[in-house]
């Protein structure tokens, strides 16, 4: 067994794992939690955690922030939350500690053992909930590239789902399906007279999720994306390789290639839901750890969510706390992905307030 890594009480500021050259802040922000535990992972397939951080009130919070400073901690290290406070689905508290979470600023994650049935219900789901994964954002060579910052006037904008683009034998590329397979067909967008592309939704999705069964029995799944389960995590199933988080370099590389093209990169954004759904939807992040305020809930009775979206929940974007939240996420796409530019789906629901009005 790995031996236990020295813990000091952290910041509480920048939010999610951010590494140093000598260990890893976990930040975490819950309004009304009670308790919060680190669960820190040998392997991304591991079962059981190595070690068990729980915090202490009185040390490793500040406000409603929950921080810890994790010595000698990796890069590639896989975590996840437990996060304890009042089971109150009556008054739209949700906290159930069985329940393991991802980190809402979780730049990778693994779903190796993820079984979305198992997230729902009130028994514990760690032999098969997901992984979040430390990466360090500072390990890359940019080569000097920037935004190309085109006036929309002057944009031919291809809209392009990055799963889809290169999924078919007929490709020739070598990695169909991801964001290598896109690097490969630059010289055929740049022969269509392409100046932008626009990524159907790449922030990371479940893809594992069953959304009907058809009359002649096929499973239909997540294929499109529009339902997010991590906003600051490129999706896993478009890299070639997940475990230590390299879905942030081949999501940079293909940004990279594509500006050197003189190829801009827009990204189909959906902050109106979330993929956790309605009060019968898993608990994987959100849910468990901040769901009276990251949801609109039903005013007299906040068991229920309201349903602007049509997919079981709505974001509740003009909160303080939410509105924090996209800024930064869309501030995290532009500044360390170098994006271009973004479409907001149901863009609208972004406009309610905190009344839902």
């Amino acid at each position: 067994p790995m031996a236990k890594h020295e813990v000091a009480p952290g910041v509480r500021h920048p939010l999610g794992a951010v590494p140093d050259e000598n260990g890893v802040n976990f930040s975490l922000f819950s309004r009304y939690a009670e308790a919060v535990e680190l669960l820190l992972f040998n392997s991304h397939d591991d079962v059981e955690p190595h070690q068990i951080i729980r915090y202490r009130p009185e040390e490793n919070r500040s406000f409603y922030f929950w921080h810890c400073y994790v010595k000698g901690l990796k890069p590639g290290t896989h975590y996840a939350y437990r996060v304890h406070g009042p089971w109150r689905p009556l008054e739209g508290l949700r906290f159930n500690p069985r329940k393991v979470l991802i980190d809402p600023f979780a730049r990778g994650n693994t779903n190796d053992l993820w079984d979305r049935v198992d997230a729902c219900g009130p028994h514990d789901n760690i032999a098969t909930s997901m992984r979040s994964v430390v990466v360090d954002l500072r390990d890359y060579d940019w080569e000097g590239d920037e935004t190309l910052k085109r006036p929309m006037r002057d944009s031919v904008i291809y809209e392009m789902h990055v799963g889809g683009f290169t999924k078919s034998p007929t490709s020739g590329v070598k990695h169909p399906g991801t964001y290598q397979g896109v690097i490969e067909k630059i010289p055929y967008l740049k022969e269509l007279g392409v100046t932008a592309v626009e990524l159907l939704p790449v922030m990371e999705f479940d893809e594992k999720e069953v959304l009907r069964i058809t009359e002649g029995g096929e499973t239909l799944k997540n294929y499109w994306g529009y339902s997010t389960l991590s906003f600051f995590a490129p999706h896993g199933g478009y890299a070639v390789g997940t475990v230590t988080g390299q879905q942030i370099r081949e999501f940079r590389d293909m940004v990279k290639a594509l500006h050197q093209a003189g190829i801009e990169v827009i990204l189909d954004v959906v902050f109106n839901h979330t993929n956790e759904g309605n009060h019968q939807g898993p608990t994987i992040n959100f849910k468990g750890i901040n769901n009276k305020t990251f949801y609109h809930l039903v005013n007299d009775d906040p068991q229920y969510y309201m349903d602007y979206s049509g997919c079981g929940n709505t974001v509740n974007c003009n909160h303080p706390i939410v509105e924090k939240f996209i800024l930064e996420c869309l501030r995290f796409w532009t500044e360390e992905m170098h994006v271009d530019g973004f479409r907001f789906d149901e863009g609208s629901i972004l406009s309610r307030g905190e009344d839902g009005a």
